[in-house]
């Protein structure tokens, strides 16, 4: 199963050292049957564009447990087996997985960063994310602010580039 991973630049560091993604479990995003059951008219490729996005919104939550980290979001695509595939908690979002595993980077198939024109509008998010939770209107805007910008993709071999 295709599972987005979200990250900031010292934990993919870190994973590019290790020659693995962990420690288990740890959050990611597919494409599961309540996503599909959500979307009854997305296609796959659709379905992928969502779980994507969601860990790029919870790329911004690590960026808020990491201050001293750069403002970029960060999100690998990795190949995980099902059975190494949990069910997140009941409120989560549909897309929302725990992977039981830890993932060797041979499995990563792709790396999704925010180009440096995104910080601003990055920090701005992480900083708006406790009121975006609580409902702020003005928050969301500011949070969507940082999802305006598109994540730029990278082959697993060009990821070493960004540490």
């Amino acid at each position: 199963m295709r599972v987005y991973l979200p990250l900031t630049l010292p934990a993919l560091a870190t994973a590019l050292k290790e020659d693995e993604i962990g420690p288990a479990p740890q959050p990611g995003f597919a494409v599961t049957p309540a996503l599909r059951e959500g979307y009854a008219s997305g296609d796959l490729e659709e379905l992928e564009y969502v779980a994507l996005l969601e860990a790029a919104r919870a790329a911004l939550r690590r960026l808020a447990a990491d201050p001293d980290a750069p403002a970029r979001r960060i999100v690998l695509a990795a190949e995980v087996p099902d059975g190494d595939i949990g069910r997140a908690g009941d409120r989560a979002h549909p897309a929302a997985v725990q992977v039981l595993s830890v993932i060797p980077l041979t499995d990563v198939a792709a790396g999704h960063i925010d180009g440096p024109d995104a910080a601003d509008d990055v920090r701005a998010a992480v900083a708006a994310l406790p009121a975006a939770d609580d409902g702020d209107e003005d928050a969301r805007f500011t949070v969507d602010g940082a999802e305006g910008h598109e994540l730029m993709w990278y082959a697993a071999q060009e990821l070493p580039l960004f540490v």
